[in-house]
């Protein structure tokens, strides 16, 4: 196997204090790897990364046109939000919309992210829902499917009609038999991949507009929901939301739990997918970047990209004290 490679450093003065090692493969729109770092067939949990491709059966089922569903209601479904308003708000909405409620979703309730919607539970003597979980578009999505479809309440069973749809997802775009699945944060099914199947999935998505079927539709669509609505992806001051933000339109990104992040490019049909092996999401953030950096759609010194890469750090003097940046030869 091959090993992973210094993709990240910390320095604190004059010493390097951190280093986290990576995998990462960019695919092109035939699948083959273009460039890759470390091992890129290691198998990984894709965790939110893998949102776009759970939500192809929201709109290949037919469900999203049924129920009128908008740009940002597929942006939500590729989410992993903050908890701010504007996604608790549309959430609910959302599940109105269907006829459900909060205790309809499977998420599980977490304290959202975003300062002012927790002070604000914090004033009121309120505690967070469901609807405050980062996944709650995720799973309106599923929700949408599964009373399109006419199938039961439970849809995170790893047998029901939602999550079946949504591994052949993951294994027609991956090209790959998933090899096991394990529970994700917010009790969703994960199927594992390889780290150049998904990239391969991300250049399939990239690349979908070379392609006139109900799937490259729906990847285009879902592509470009979150490209349009950045801030219902992630949220203010978070990588996904800043770094799409910066390069008007050029990529869509997306990161996952432990380290994981990807990348769709329509311009160059092309895919990127890396994983840190410790992690670290400060590192994948700055690997993200990087690598975007190198293939040209992001700029450099853009003060998003700044906030990540190459990105000074303070201590709580607001003392300059180190920086955080690509690893010597990465991307190369």
């Amino acid at each position: 196997m091959t090993q992973p490679v210094a993709m990240t450093e910390l320095w604190r003065g004059p010493l390097l204090e951190s280093q986290h090692l990576g995998h990462a493969v960019i695919c092109d729109d035939t699948g083959q790897i273009v460039q890759s770092w470390g091992d890129p067939n290691a198998v990984i949990y894709p965790r939110s990364s893998s949102k776009m491709i759970q939500a192809l059966p929201l709109i290949t089922s037919g469900a999203a046109a049924k129920y009128g569903l908008t740009s940002e209601h597929l942006a939500l479904a590729c989410a992993s939000h903050s908890g701010a308003a504007i996604h608790t708000n549309r959430v609910s909405a959302w599940l109105d919309h269907l006829g459900l409620a909060e205790p309809d979703l499977r998420c599980g309730a977490q304290e959202p992210q975003d300062m002012a919607a927790r002070d604000g539970l914090i004033l009121a003597d309120d505690t967070p829902c469901q609807i405050h979980n980062n996944c709650s578009g995720k799973h309106c999505g599923f929700l949408t499917v599964s009373q399109h479809m006419g199938a039961g309440p439970e849809y995170l069973e790893i047998d029901h009609p939602v999550q079946q749809a949504c591994l052949t997802a993951v294994e027609e775009t991956t090209g790959e038999t998933s090899p096991a699945y394990g529970i994700d944060g917010c009790s969703a099914p994960n199927f594992a991949t390889s780290l150049v199947g998904l990239a391969r999935s991300m250049a399939w998505f990239a690349s979908a507009s070379d392609r006139s079927d109900r799937a490259g539709d729906a990847a285009q669509q879902l592509t470009t929901a979150m490209i349009r609505h950045p801030e219902l992806v992630a949220g203010e001051s978070r990588a996904c939301t800043e770094l799409m933000r910066a390069m008007n339109g050029r990529a869509a990104i997306k990161t996952g739990a432990e380290a994981v992040f990807v990348a769709i490019i329509p311009e160059k049909r092309m895919g990127v997918a890396l994983k840190i092996v410790d992690g670290a999401t400060r590192a994948s953030e700055c690997a993200i970047a990087a690598i975007l950096v190198s293939l040209g759609v992001l700029e450099a010194d853009h003060p998003a990209t700044r906030r990540f890469m190459n990105a000074a750090q303070f201590n709580r003097r607001g003392l300059e004290c180190g920086i955080i940046k690509p690893a010597p030869g990465f991307p190369g």
